[in-house]
């Protein structure tokens, strides 16, 4: 069993000098799978061809929390069209974001909460992005999921809000953030999740892993975490590999 990448952005700009290079060189890297992650209705669109190209590259669909100041309820049934492709997989990436605050945060929560609605309307999981908002973040998945299966993206909280998204059932994804030198207590976080919870992710072009840091990321430096986690835990690597291709598929319906 292969690399199971749960979060990327191939439709960047800063693929577009070697894109078909690089999706068609990731099985040699042993990636089995990739997600391209939708942000806006644009992306969205980029994800679902992206995947349509590749067999092993499957699509999300959402708005990100920066781009819902000019979202209209024509774009929720815009989303609901999209989510109906085969190869889209879930509604995301959605949440909060008041780290750089690009969306009044009423806007962000009343959005958040429509496309939650729309995933639960829609049968699909949920990816969740979530900077500087922990507790808003985790008081509206409490309120307003009512089936969804849930993704933490790319998680930077503190370990008590890993406990209790492992307590909710969530899955909870990690990414090259791990290999920081200035990310300690993200080791704690990563030795405390448990295995059954766990995918991994690059979320490339950005915060690529040591010792590529400043460089764009890709796919391929997916084994990076992998490898990380698997020293922090103390298991082997393809223990690692294996378990969150697993939960990746069971999490994606893949």
């Amino acid at each position: 069993m292969g690399l199971f990448d749960s979060h990327v952005h191939l439709d960047d700009s800063r693929f577009d000098g070697d894109r078909e290079e690089l999706i068609s060189s990731l099985s040699e890297d042993d990636i089995d799978y990739v997600v391209n992650i939708g942000a806006d209705l644009q992306t969205s669109k980029n994800s679902i061809e992206l995947s349509e190209k590749y067999s092993f590259v499957y699509a999300t669909v959402g708005v990100h929390p920066h781009e819902v100041k000019s979202m209209t309820e024509d774009d929720i049934d815009l989303l609901r069209e999209l989510s109906t492709h085969d190869k889209v997989v879930a509604i995301g990436e959605i949440g909060l974001d008041y780290y750089y605050d690009n969306s009044p945060r009423e806007l962000q929560k009343k959005w958040f909460i429509r496309q939650i609605e729309l995933a639960n309307e829609c049968n699909l999981p949920i990816v969740i992005h979530s900077r500087d908002a922990a507790q808003d973040t985790y008081d509206i998945l409490e309120q307003h999921n009512r089936s969804s299966r849930l993704l933490i993206h790319c998680f930077s909280q503190s370990l008590e809000m890993a406990k209790k998204y492992v307590n909710m059932g969530a899955f909870i994804a990690l990414g090259g953030a791990i290999t920081f030198k200035n990310a300690k207590h993200l080791l704690d976080v990563a030795k405390f999740i448990p295995m059954e919870h766990l995918l991994l992710e690059t979320d490339c072009p950005y915060l690529t892993p040591e010792p590529f840091r400043g460089k764009r990321n890709d796919p391929s430096k997916v084994r990076f975490v992998a490898q990380k986690i698997a020293e922090l835990k103390n298991i082997d690597f393809t223990e690692v590999v294996d378990r969150t291709n697993y939960n990746a598929r069971m999490f994606y319906g893949i």
